[in-house]
């Protein structure tokens, strides 16, 4: 491989397992320090993830995009922003990178080294409404943004995910990767492993949906795509519209 290509994928490892460790520690520790009230909880872990996305995409978007995300990798890729032969590589790196952010995690707040199997349910219709709508619309809002303003894309993402956290009954995971590494951790931001297909499914058919209502709102949607992933061979000052 290329190093450049290298560049990316421990990019997007990197990345991935950052941002876990932010939804999984930010959510032991405000489980910890809430006293019983999962409001304040759950507001702690969504103030915590909306922070640390714009933080993460801004400082590794002009590397590999910073999508953290085998939804958006796919979605850029189908419209000609990610060559398909990389897909692969970025979502294994990208579930890897899941995993090593969750045992992180538990290792920073001396929860049990190994995996566990979460029983947080997450189950039923709703949820499954809430992740296809969730995923709906974390790509429509990088459809959109990154046509005219791509350097507004990391603070809108992290934007709507504060907000997808609390008008979902899901939280809004929308991500895969996260997804299934959160399934692997029994804290407050954990789902049941038999929950994840479920999620996982409704999660890339929101993601597809957007994508197709935008291919039709924009129709140069794949001139958008580029915007999506900073390629390697671009210059310096392409690498600057991302921040």
């Amino acid at each position: 491989m290329h190093t450049d290509v290298y560049r990316k994928l421990t990019a997007e490892l990197i990345g991935s397992s950052l941002l876990l460790a932010t939804v999984v520690g930010s959510g032991i520790m405000g489980e910890r320090l809430a006293g019983g009230n999962v409001a304040i909880a759950l507001l702690a872990n969504t103030l915590a993830t909306g922070a640390g996305l714009v933080a993460l995409i801004l400082t590794f978007g002009p590397i590999s995009g910073a999508h953290f995300n085998p939804v958006v990798t796919l979605a850029d890729a189908s419209q000609g922003g990610l060559s398909w032969s990389l897909v692969p590589a970025y979502v294994l790196a990208q579930v890897f990178g899941a995993f090593l952010g969750v045992a992180v995690a538990h290792a920073m707040f001396e929860e049990p080294a190994l995996f566990f199997a979460s029983q947080h349910v997450r189950a039923g219709m709703s949820q499954l409404l809430s992740e296809f709508v969730a995923t709906f619309g974390l790509m429509a809002v990088i459809w959109g943004c990154a046509r005219r303003r791509p350097g507004v894309v990391p603070f809108a993402v992290g934007g709507y995910i504060t907000a997808a956290y609390w008008f979902t009954s899901s939280t809004s995971f929308a991500n895969p990767a996260v997804t299934l590494a959160r399934a692997a951790s029994d804290t407050f931001a954990g789902i049941r492993p038999v929950d994840a297909p479920g999620f996982i499914v409704a999660q890339l058919l929101g993601g597809a949906a957007a994508t197709l209502l935008f291919r039709w709102l924009v129709p140069a949607l794949p001139a958008v795509a580029d915007r999506v992933i900073d390629r390697g061979a671009h210059d310096s000052n392409n690498a600057e519209e991302f921040t």
